[in-house]
Formats: structure tokens, sequence, C-alpha cells
């Protein structure tokens, strides 16, 4: 993880708390994030990273496009700890993803190893933590169902990269992270947050591996425009690690 230094105390993640208890988002950078992760029990990023390079095709895409690549996998979290559940299909209702909602998509595990790497590990573990400690004791559950999944979003000559298909949108959950693992070749891809009216709260670009923006599904919309290749001739593409926790 080159360029990312100073690593800062666990403090930090009080602060992130603070964030989106104020505004319903935050948008945490790479070094501030290193040092959160890195305190949850992160290492071996760079074998990490480079399993978004196997990911398979989403054929799902309704809009015709092949530019996105994905792995999936669940989990349950609690305080006694975070286990994978079977594979199961990821399940969207219209009213939240009216371009691909409504069926049972079934896409590829996420392998075993990296199911099971310290750094995806440290993740879960700090979004439980973070998540638990941001709900209230009413409205807590005893565990909650956990998504993740790896994505790349492809850009091509003529054929953008589409990260947010369906627009500005909420995922039907109750909390998203979205965590940046590599940028290759690509300009654009902003996100945007806003109201539950979708007016605009802010805006900011994932540029280095491990900026990450963290939004309060029950307050904010969000969304990503477009990326396009910077040079044609190369590979593009935007590869994020999305993680969210509903109640079960």
């Amino acid at each position: 993880m080159q360029g990312m230094s100073n690593p800062l105390t666990p403090v930090s993640l009080a602060l992130v708390n603070d964030q989106i208890e104020r505004t319903g988002f935050a948008y945490v950078r790479a070094p501030e994030m290193q040092g959160i992760l890195e305190t949850a029990g992160l290492r071996d990023w760079t074998h990490f990273a480079a399993s978004w390079d196997d990911l398979g095709v989403d054929t799902y895409m309704a809009d015709g496009g092949r530019y996105r690549r994905r792995r999936f996998a669940c989990y349950r979290a609690a305080s006694a700890g975070i286990i994978r559940k079977p594979h199961q299909p990821h399940y969207q209702s219209r009213d939240y993803n009216p371009l691909n909602g409504g069926v049972q998509r079934w896409f590829e595990p996420v392998t075993d190893e990296i199911g099971d790497h310290p750094s995806l590990r440290a993740i879960l573990a700090t979004c439980y933590t973070l998540f638990d400690g941001l709900t209230t004791p009413a409205t807590r559950p005893p565990s909650w169902h956990v998504e993740v999944h790896q994505f790349r979003i492809e850009a091509r000559p003529g054929q953008d990269g589409r990260p947010t298909p369906e627009g500005m949108h909420q995922d039907g959950v109750d909390w998203v992270l979205v965590l940046l693992v590599n940028r290759v070749n690509i300009s654009s891809g902003e996100t945007s947050i806003g109201d539950l009216a979708q007016r605009p709260l802010g805006s900011f670009t994932l540029t280095d591996a491990l900026d990450c923006a963290v939004t309060d599904d029950n307050r904010v919309y969000h969304g990503v425009t477009p990326v396009t290749p910077v040079d044609p001739a190369r590979p593009a593409y935007r590869d994020v690690l999305v993680v969210t926790f509903r109640r079960e």
C-alpha cells in the first residue's frame, strides 16, 4: 500500500461514528482507514487486492452491459463472532433496484481463501464495531445479515463503466461500506450523497486504495458517476469492496 503512512489511533473510528450520526455518511481517507483496519488485524493487502483479477462477469445486467465483474458472500455478525453463511443468491426488490432487482441473482462465491483472509476479517470486524455501535439499543438485533461484494467495473473505448447503473439509490439495508481496492487508468467515478429527497449532501471521489465511503442506508441515497478510460489502449477498471449490514 504505497503512499499510505501515519496510521491513526483507534479514536479515528469514533470520529467516523460521529460524522455518520451527524450527516448520515462519512468519507474516510486511506491513511485514516488504514490505521483503523490495521488495529483490527489488516495484513497481506497486496494478496487480498490481487483477488479482484479473478472475478466472473455479472450476467444479470438488465442494460445488457458486460462491464461489471463480481463475487459474493454472506456472513452472520454478532457479539460472539462473524461466521460465513452457506452460499445464497443476492436479492433486491425493484423498489431499491429498478434496473436489476426483482430476481434472485446467483453470483460466483468469494473464494474460501479470500472469504477468510485477514484483510476481509479486519474489514468485517470494523464494520460490526461501527454499525452495531451506531444502532440504538432498542433496535439493535442479536445478529446482522452481512453481504460482501467484490466488484470490478471495467471501462472501454466507447463503453463507459457504470458503478451504479440504477442511479442514485438506497440498497434496502441498514448500513453500507464501500472501500476502494484499486483504480487503474480511469477518470471520474465521483460518489454523490443525497438526502431522502435526493437533495445533494456532498460528493467526493475515491482515488487511493482504502479510501472509503460509509452510509446510513435509512437516511441517505448514494450513487457513482460512470468511469471512462484515460488511455484507450490500456485496461481501465475500478475495484471496490462493498459490505452491507441489515437486521436479520
